[in-house]
């Protein structure tokens, strides 16, 4: 397994730091950490699946797809409703639920957010944060003066447990003391029947909305497309540049024409070199509140993919994780700055090879 980071590229100097990490491996070699990379990337929005020299979608991956699980818009709900007993023990504790606060920017409003691993994130301005008086750090993102604060409840402490102090304590902060309230996304992955109760009884008190991950796709002829080796990730050699191939793969997902055209004023961006031309490519593209874990099913079916023989020798899955979202992978505080960038691309190859990239704006850690 061989990873790499790259810096700002030549041609944004001027902007602001981003970060991409560059990792290469094989799916099958037992060192492998493509399944924790997924895992951690709690709050995705947007994938977008390219498969070139493809015209449908194939059926196994359509099902998979289809089979995402629903989320829920929840209508404003109090932050200590994920704090009540029958809550954290039926789902919070259990895992693979996921919970984050809707349209609130991370860089003006407060912003709320409950990790998988029981974490409760609490993204706080000055005032908020010094009048609910729960312990918190400085934002790592503030200016000259700490104008934001970040709190941790890690809601599986025996600490935190019902009828402890410090619960009571939390409690009494988040309900009386100052009862914050906001729309939230609701997400749970393969729920049984006592989670789903406890959910829907929530559920039942607010006004809410079920919702199902969108999902369009087009077939794209006669596309320029960049050469890809396994063995080349940098693009020393035989394949294309990692900034350059994710620049080309937003062109696509934007329907940006790669191949500038002399009567073109929209456009003059072209194909990166090395490239070659395909007949047709499929993209793609599903949008909503999406756990790592439908992401992780369908990386595992687009792996399943090259059992039979194709003729490309990979595929991409691109993962864009929202941009307001307390954290970007794990409990990795995340900022906004200028555009809140925090996505992953994985490369599949027909032998198992992959490649991963990792982005971040200015106002993230490094991806793990």
């Amino acid at each position: 397994m061989s990873k790499c980071r790259h810096g700002i590229s030549a041609e944004l100097e001027k902007c602001p730091r981003s970060l991409l990490v560059c990792e290469k491996s094989n799916f099958l070699n037992e060192k492998s950490q493509h399944d924790i990379h997924v895992s951690k990337h709690n709050f995705n929005y947007k994938i977008s699946v390219l498969m070139p020299e493809c015209g449908i979608l194939p059926a196994n991956i359509s099902s998979v797809i289809n089979s995402f699980s629903p989320y829920y818009l929840v209508r404003d709900l109090p932050v200590y409703e994920l704090l009540e007993e029958t809550f954290l023990e039926s789902l919070v504790k259990k895992g693979n639920f996921y919970a984050l606060s809707y349209s609130t920017k991370i860089d003006e409003d407060n912003s709320i957010a409950l990790l998988s691993s029981g974490q409760l994130i609490l993204s706080l301005d000055k005032d908020t944060y010094e009048q609910l008086g729960v312990e918190g750090r400085p934002s790592l993102y503030n200016h000259r003066k700490a104008m934001r604060f970040v709190v941790t409840l890690d809601l599986t402490d025996k600490r935190l447990t019902p009828g402890t102090k410090r619960y009571q304590r939390v409690l009494s902060s988040l309900k009386d003391r100052l009862p914050l309230r906001y729309d939230f996304f609701f997400s749970k992955y393969s729920t049984g029947a006592d989670e789903d109760k406890t959910l829907h009884k929530l559920l039942s008190q607010y006004s809410y909305e079920e919702h199902k991950p969108a999902v369009s796709h087009h077939t794209l002829k006669e596309i320029p497309c960049p050469t890809l080796y396994p063995s080349d990730i940098q693009g020393k050699t035989l394949s294309c540049d990692p900034h350059h191939f994710l620049e080309w793969l937003g062109a696509v997902n934007l329907d940006i024409s790669c191949e500038n055209a002399a009567d073109s004023f929209l456009s003059t961006y072209v194909c990166p070199e090395p490239q070659s031309s395909v007949s047709q490519a499929l993209l793609c593209t599903v949008t909503g509140f999406i756990s790592p874990e439908n992401v992780f099913v369908l990386l595992q079916e687009l792996r399943q993919y090259f059992n039979e023989p194709r003729f490309t020798p990979w595929v991409s899955l691109t993962v864009h994780g929202f941009m307001d979202s307390p954290v970007s992978w794990g409990a990795t505080e995340h900022g906004f700055l200028k555009g809140g960038e925090n996505f992953y691309n994985l490369v599949c190859f027909k032998n198992q090879d992959y490649w991963l990239h990792m982005a971040t704006g200015a106002q993230d850690g490094c991806p793990p």
